[in-house]
């Protein structure tokens, strides 16, 4: 049984490599974890239904996964795109281009929360143009899907640009020679090979969207029941020093975020499988 879960290893160091990366991982997440849940333990279970499903929270909840979900589904669509220009075309560019989709990783979310702020509130750049029209980009909710949709278009590309590369060209090329168009030749030859890499992309966006504080914070108004995420409400409950409260719409956000992990590793085995 410790041959099957734990096989030799040909490098030196096995035990204490394999001692310190427990520690660290319980250190950085089992024990912040179990804390987590331990706090929310002390409430009692009618305490804890009320904490986390009151009103407030359901509305906290609707909006966090409704935006989560159509930010995901956006950079889904805008990432493979993405990745299609940046595998099938060359063009002057190109590299800077690769190289500024991983951006929104690098950049803190706090600036990215700003500068869409600045952008689409009614005297901003864009806003004074949009808000005229009826966009409304800034505290609102379509500026929440716009600056999570940002945050996690990274993920989609880079699920989906190895895939593109990895495609074999002579698939095109029997496809055409046997007279399908082009919108055939994606639909029926390439889609089912991207479909994988696209729901990882989507799974991954998504639980980004789950956790995001640091941007939303400053494009979505943080007003109760309107525009007010779940994280927005734990910090919230924190400041009124409702500790077990937060702690319980705390718990609801993990055992979403697990879950969410749980997909993106499911559809990585598919995708792996897929691939073999």
């Amino acid at each position: 049984m410790w041959r099957r879960w734990f096989p030799r290893s040909p490098l030196p160091g096995r035990a204490p490599g394999l001692a310190v990366s427990l520690i660290w991982l319980a250190c950085l997440l089992i024990v912040p974890l179990a804390a987590l849940v331990v706090r929310a333990a002390s409430l009692s279970p009618a305490a804890f239904a009320a904490a986390a499903w009151s009103a407030r929270a359901r509305a906290a909840y609707l909006l966090t996964f409704g935006t989560a979900a159509a930010a995901a589904a956006v950079a889904s669509l805008l990432g493979l795109l993405l990745a299609w220009v940046l595998v099938r075309y060359r063009f002057v560019g190109r590299s800077f281009m690769d190289a500024l989709v991983d951006l929104p990783l690098a950049l803190p979310t706090a600036v990215a929360g700003m500068v869409y702020s600045a952008l689409y509130v009614p005297n901003g750049w864009l806003g004074k143009w949009l808000h005229p029209l009826g966009f409304h980009g800034a505290h609102s909710r379509t500026a929440i899907v716009l600056v999570l949709t940002f945050l996690g278009l990274p993920f989609v590309v880079r699920t989906v640009q190895p895939v593109l590369e990895s495609l074999d060209a002579e698939l095109e090329e029997a496809a055409a020679s046997l007279g399908a168009t082009g919108w055939q030749t994606f639909r029926l030859v390439l889609l089912p090979a991207l479909v994988p890499g696209l729901l990882t992309g989507f799974a991954l966006a998504f639980a980004r969207g789950l956790g995001e504080y640091g941007s939303v914070v400053f494009v979505s108004g943080n007003m109760p029941f309107k525009t007010e995420i779940a994280a927005v409400l734990v910090v919230s409950r924190l400041e009124e020093f409702a500790y077990a409260e937060a702690t319980a719409i705390a718990v609801v956000l993990l055992v979403a975020s697990l879950s969410s992990l749980w997909i993106i590793n499911w559809l990585e085995q598919r995708s792996h499988a897929h691939a073999r």
